[in-house]
């Protein structure tokens, strides 16, 4: 019951509310008109709420509300859509105007992004002879570790063979068979020094014992100690942090706006308030089927480690500036299903609600592509009230500035705004 309540309470405010901006748009029409025009004959007599309905005569409307006059205008010209507001009307809605400029819409790309490790520096540690994993000693993904650190060590048939063989032409002293040896050995994988060692001592090691190529934590640890692992099976990976991709997903219609090297400010939700900065690296040259995305990648210095793998972020892309092109505050343009409309202010208090087509939307200015010459002013604040008296009656032409003869919408030619 208190929502059912608190619905109907709201209605009712809006109601009011229209029904007062209605009495205030007529007030200010019938007192604008009356004070400078009383000697002139109203053209014929609309319903308030219904401008179709005409009247040749004062009267009631069919919702009982009193007929309002219209008068032919000023100067001559169609009065279809104008509204006149008094100064003091226009001062109460708090009407403000600003005036349409030229310039360079820079427009940001806000969108997810993840971390993850660089893939460049991502090493796979995989094994080149089948045997069992005597030893691992890394025991969990994510534990640091050193270039030259052991990882694990392997008993492997194949290897002892391998061995035995370089006995066999060092004991022959055949040197092409004993460089024919070193090259197998070193091709499955066994350290130089365990070669050297073999020579030396002449003694064939059951084991042998791989060793970290480069420093870095350890990620998809996959194995675990006595374990039979084969030629090709993945059993680590190790992962820089000095350095990470950030990976975000952009729309279909922003992959245009992106360029190799813009600027990145990335946020992270446990430290607001800071951002670290990055560059565009990559852009992805396939469209995800199903969302309709792109991707694109960033590269990050991380020498405190802040960024790790995993983590979802913000990010921000800063896109370049394109050529210049007639720009209106977002806060002035009205939004409709099928139409983009602005309240032209004429002088004088009058006021016209005109079409126009747009182009790029940022996130404080809109392109315009055809609709208005710059150095015209429009209304930025209480628009929304004078639209919906003026597209009552509006054909939504432009009217114009210099033989008074009305222009079709769209007939303005605004060459240099094309769509970038």
């Amino acid at each position: 019951m208190k929502t059912r309540s608190k619905i109907l309470l709201g209605t009712a405010i809006g109601v009011l509310i229209g029904a007062g901006g209605t009495w205030l748009l007529e007030t200010s029409q019938e007192d604008s008109v009356g004070a400078t025009d009383g000697a002139r004959e109203p053209l014929y007599w609309v319903a308030p709420m219904d401008p179709s309905y005409r009247r040749d005569q004062p009267g009631k409307s069919p919702m009982g509300m009193d007929l309002i006059p219209v008068y032919k205008e000023h100067d001559g010209e169609g009065e279809a859509g104008t509204v006149h507001i008094s100064p003091d009307v226009i001062n109460n809605l708090g009407v403000r105007t600003v005036t349409v400029k030229s310039g360079r819409l820079r427009l940001d790309v806000k969108t997810v992004a993840y971390v993850q490790y660089d893939e460049n520096s991502l090493v796979t540690i995989s094994p080149r002879v089948e045997g069992w994993l005597e030893t691992l000693h890394v025991k969990a993904a994510g534990d640091p570790v050193a270039k030259g650190e052991p990882l694990y060590t392997l008993y492997s048939p194949t290897l002892v063979n391998a061995q035995e063989e370089l006995l066999l032409a060092l004991k022959r002293d055949n040197p092409a068979l004993i460089g024919a040896a070193e090259k197998r050995l070193s091709a499955l994988q066994l350290p130089r020094a365990d070669i050297e060692q073999l020579r030396k001592t002449r003694q064939v090691s059951q084991t042998i014992t791989v060793t970290a190529p480069q420093s870095g934590v350890i990620d998809n640890l996959e194995v675990r100690e006595g374990m039979f692992v084969k030629p090709g099976s993945i059993l680590m990976s190790i992962g820089q942090l000095e350095h990470v991709w950030v990976i975000g997903e952009v729309f279909e219609r922003q992959i245009g706006l992106l360029r190799n090297g813009d600027k990145v400010r990335l946020q992270l939700d446990y430290l607001p308030g800071k951002e670290l900065l990055g560059q565009v690296d990559y852009i992805y040259p396939s469209l995800n089927k199903q969302t309709r995305t792109a991707q694109i990648r960033a590269r990050f210095e991380n020498p405190d480690e802040i960024l790790k793998p995993g983590m979802f972020a913000q990010i921000i892309i800063e896109t370049q500036p394109g050529s210049e092109v007639l720009l209106i505050p977002r806060e002035a343009l009205i939004r409709t299903g099928s139409q983009a409309r602005v309240v032209l202010a004429l002088g004088e208090g009058r006021f016209k609600s005109i079409a126009v087509d747009i182009g790029r939307v940022g996130e404080r200015e809109v392109e315009i592509l055809s609709g208005l010459n710059e150095g015209e002013r429009i209304v930025s604040s209480a628009q929304f009230l004078i639209d919906s008296e003026s597209s009552k009656t509006s054909d939504f032409r432009r009217m114009s500035h210099t033989d008074g003869e009305p222009v079709e919408h769209g007939s303005h030619d605004h060459g240099e705004n094309e769509h970038d």
